[in-house]
């Protein structure tokens, strides 16, 4: 896995984030353990703590589940998966309107750019 950190959020937020993206891509597969969170800290290069903080949100979340006796593993849950694949969708969409609209661009431009540069290919 490779990890991608930047300063302007929480480091945990980011893990989170970029778990969900191991995740929706199958980089990280439903029902597979999950590295330990000493494994993953290390990997990412954080704090411990840090790593067991964003690990426990996704818990809670219900995108991981615990073993006592055997650690972490990814839902099985694939309309969950699914659901967040969409959310991510949707969240980099916005992002991509937002910024086609700070050079000017409205919707309906934009979508005209984007079957232009379909047909290039």
């Amino acid at each position: 896995m490779q990890w991608e950190f930047n300063s302007d959020r929480a480091i945990y937020a980011q893990i989170i984030e970029q778990m969900k993206l191991f995740i929706v891509s199958g980089e990280l597969k439903p029902g597979n353990k999950v590295p330990s969170v000493r494994e993953l800290a290390s990997d990412a290069g954080v704090n411990p703590n840090t790593m067991q903080k964003a690990l426990s949100e996704l818990e809670r979340s219900g995108l991981l589940f615990s073993n006592r006796t055997s650690g972490r593993f990814i839902t099985e849950d694939d309309s969950m998966i699914q659901d967040i694949k969409k959310e991510l969708a949707n969240e980099n969409i916005e992002n991509f309107l937002k910024n086609m609209e700070k050079i000017g661009f409205d919707k309906k431009q934009t979508a005209e750019l984007i079957l232009n540069f379909e047909k290039r290919g």
